[in-house]
């Protein structure tokens, strides 16, 4: 049996990037998991090795690249909540930027020079035309998405001056879990539209919250487009075997094309449930756009990548691991 190739994933204790764990480990390669567990569980990490460290620690960071001499990094370590980098932006900033800095010029030391890098069309802010491709203006609503930008323009230049290339994924609303219930969704607070309404399906909460019914779209509720975390997985395999292959820094939506409104989802939720739950109205959260839809043409050009679930398999998915696993998790 060849030795397979050892990948650094930087967050792969967390939600996406277990994930694309288990997507390595099939495609033949060996994840290195690199994670503080802030927001990671160790029970995630079931493909590889696990290296407990922050990204802002550029000593730790270079010794685990000294030992396992990874081929390329795949970087999934940020704060997400887009709340709470409104509520704290220099804490967003210290660690979705300064980290990736630091992470970015260990990986230069170990003479890595490859890296892809989980993004967000957060970058793109509201939208100024529908479906939102590559090319739409970058003008982010909220420090999260703020953040996510300027790593995007950080690698822009190193790849520029210093020939260190990336593969930027800009991904839409993840959902979903792994159909065999060994991994899912959970984060402390959870925040997410779909695990926050199928809690209120099971009683597990009162009501499920819905922010905003003004919107200029056809029920009043965000538009969103939600891609299986397994699908988001498959690209990172895709854009890593990019850089492998020589392939040129670059940036990719990943959406499945197909805008879902909160209504929608909430009404897809109570027929997989069987059972209506209470709505909570409430006021627009500060940073939301309206309307967030992939134009997922250049992925599936250049990368071979395309969707192959959709929302009913989303949130059938979901649904087992909110049932069956993510009450027994632990850290």
């Amino acid at each position: 049996m060849n030795e397979r190739t050892p990948i650094l994933v930087a967050g792969g204790a967390g939600y996406i990037g277990s994930h694309t764990c288990l997507r390595l480990h099939e495609a033949g390669f060996l994840p290195i998991v690199y994670d503080n567990l802030s927001n990671g569980w160790e029970s995630f990490v079931q493909w590889g090795p696990l290296e407990v460290g922050d990204i802002n620690d550029a000593a730790r960071l270079d010794a685990v690249l000294a030992r396992h001499k990874p081929a390329a990094i795949i970087h999934f370590a940020a704060f997400i909540e887009v709340g709470f980098s409104v509520a704290e932006p220099g804490a967003f900033y210290a660690n979705n930027v300064g980290g990736t800095i630091t992470l970015v010029e260990a990986a230069r030391r170990a003479g890595i020079d490859k890296l892809v890098f989980s993004s967000t069309c957060a970058t793109y802010g509201a939208p100024v035309y529908v479906p939102m491709d590559e090319k739409h203006p970058q003008q982010p609503l909220n420090p999260y998405g703020r953040s996510k930008l300027m790593v995007e323009q950080i690698l822009e230049d190193m790849d520029r001056y210093k020939a260190f290339r990336s593969v930027v994924l800009r991904y839409f609303n993840a959902a979903g879990a792994e159909p065999e219930g060994r991994i899912g969704e959970k984060h402390e607070p959870e925040t997410h539209a779909i695990p926050l309404a199928i809690a209120a399906a099971r009683g597990e909460r009162d009501a499920f919250t819905l922010f905003g019914s003004d919107y200029d779209t056809r029920d009043g509720t965000c538009v969103r487009d939600y891609i299986h975390v397994l699908d988001l997985a498959d690209a990172h395999v895709l854009a890593l075997k990019w850089l492998l292959a020589g392939g040129e820094s670059t940036a990719f939506n990943l959406g499945t094309g197909t805008g879902t409104t909160v209504r929608e989802l909430v009404g897809a939720i109570e027929r997989r449930s069987n059972t209506p739950f209470p709505l909570i109205p409430a006021d627009r959260r500060p940073g939301d756009a309206p309307s967030l839809v992939a134009n997922n043409d250049k992925a599936r050009t250049k990368l071979g990548w395309s969707p192959r679930y959709g929302l009913d398999e989303i949130i059938d998915h979901a649904w087992s691991w909110h049932a069956n696993g993510a009450p027994l998790l632990k850290r």
